[in-house]
């Protein structure tokens, strides 16, 4: 099956006429308060907070591609303020229930905190609120997303925050086949991610920030940061890198580069929107433990995404989001499995991208007062809303600020490094292989438990 993949990036970037002109490169030597690497969210949104807190600061992002080329111009355009996360795994270090508590209700702040700053600055992203639906098409998954409502309501998350909806309030939202129920998730937003991403560089560089792309970092360490394009001396490091961390000196096995890839249809014609229904513009998931989510975008056609090939060997990524034709296929068959109103649609293009994981998959922000170095990420498929509060606590930290935002369990919360190859590969290769056995099982019983092998799977990976 043949998609576009013509060296756009994204789908999003392909609507906003392809990839931009990069920005001038690092003219050569110079010296800075903060030096951030990497112009993804993560790092716009640092520096963005940077300059709000102390506008006198000085500020430098360096980028290799260009602004959003990595994940954030490629995500599923997920604004949800969600914690996907095991809370009791921040139960350490001397931190409290309450804590995590606190971190939960500070990201749900995100959503609203993005939006602002979009409106407030002109950035023309597609936002649109509405709800996250979580959907059951087997008797396992209602179990699971019972189970997570129950949980959620037991670390105090709002009752109006996670409704349970029986499956024919699901039938009146989004007509996905099968569906049993779900766990709708209230106060979030559809974003076009290219252009939240593309338009927060431009309002961090009206700000004061230099941002220069075409700049590769070869090495970092206190007080200096190597590049292709000459060294730039700082106080304070920010390694905003995300999945592409792998890449630098000692980090191999820091965090694991794990694929996502998705595929967008042709616009849909109202005559099969008839048939789906989704006239909210619901954000869409399954409760499946191979992973999938949709968005109905704001031109009307449908964008579904999952792993595809969760993990390239020695931690390698995609170029320039091309991604496999296997890919491509797996995903237009959960396309048609969820939603078979679209079968006939034909398929206008396909990217994949790379987030972080951690070995405990819980997201992390962290900063070495000795070095003045900081990161953050580990995001694991939430880094919209997360990466914002990543940038929030990480120029709070950068500046020595103690505040609310920097006693936050999440801040530097470590974890063991990932297993040397070939170990790491054949765990998350097996991890996946045994989710989609598992999901085949679930969906032949009648059961709710959830099938022994994802127990096993998640058990030999930490997830």
């Amino acid at each position: 099956m043949k998609v576009a993949q013509n060296g756009n990036v994204s789908f999003w970037y392909a609507e906003l006429g392809g990839p931009p002109k990069p920005r001038a490169p690092l003219p050569g030597d110079r010296e800075v308060d903060v030096c951030i690497i990497g112009a993804g969210f993560t790092g716009l949104w640092t520096a963005w907070y940077l300059k709000q807190a102390d506008p006198d600061v000085s500020v430098a992002v360096v980028e290799r591609e260009f602004a959003g080329f990595g994940a954030s111009g490629r995500n599923g355009g997920f604004l949800t303020g969600a914690f996907p996360w095991a809370r009791d795994r921040y139960l350490q270090h001397g931190h409290t229930r309450e804590g995590v508590i606190a971190l939960e209700r500070t990201l749900r702040g995100t959503v609203d905190e993005v939006i602002a700053v979009a409106d407030a600055q002109g950035i023309d992203a597609g936002i649109h609120r509405t709800d996250e639906l979580f959907v059951a098409c087997t008797q396992s998954q209602l179990a699971r997303i019972k189970a997570d409502h129950a949980n959620a309501m037991r670390w105090q998350v709002p009752p109006e925050r996670l409704t349970l909806i029986g499956a024919r309030e699901v039938a009146d939202r989004v007509r996905v086949h099968n569906a049993l129920g779900a766990m709708a998730i209230h106060g979030v937003a559809r974003v076009q991610p290219a252009k939240l991403v593309r338009g927060l560089a431009d309002a961090v560089e009206r700000a004061g920030v230099a941002i220069y792309e075409k700049t590769t970092v070869q090495r970092y360490a206190k007080g200096r940061v190597d590049t292709d394009r000459g060294t730039i001396r700082a106080s304070r490091i920010i390694r905003a890198t995300e999945g592409y961390t792998a890449g630098f000196p000692g980090e191999s096995r820091t965090w694991l580069a794990m694929n996502s890839a998705q595929i967008v249809t042709e616009p849909v014609p109202e005559a099969i929107w008839d048939q789906i229904g989704w006239r909210n513009g619901e954000l869409l998931a399954d409760a499946a433990h191979t992973i999938c989510y949709a968005q109905r975008t704001a031109d009307n056609r449908i964008a579904m995404g999952g792993r595809g090939v969760p993990y390239r060997f020695g931690n390698a990524t995609d170029k320039a989001g091309e991604t496999q034709e296997t890919t491509v296929r797996s995903l237009h068959a959960i396309l048609h499995r969820l939603l078979p109103q679209a079968a006939r649609l034909k398929l206008d293009h396909a990217w994949c991208g790379v987030m972080g994981v951690p070995r405990d998959w819980c997201a992390s922000v962290g900063f070495d007062p000795a070095t003045g170095i900081g990161h953050a990420g580990g995001y694991v498929g939430v880094g919209v809303s997360t990466s914002n509060l990543a940038g929030q606590t990480l120029a709070d930290l950068a500046l020595g600020r103690k505040t609310e935002l920097t006693g936050l369990p999440w801040v530097n919360h470590t974890v063991r490094k990932w297993e040397p190859e070939p170990l790491r590969w054949l765990g998350v290769q097996g991890m996946y292989g045994l989710y989609s056995i598992a999901d085949r099982i679930e969906a032949r019983g009648q059961t709710a438990d959830t099938s022994r092998l994802a127990q096993l799977a998640n058990l030999l990976t930490g997830r």
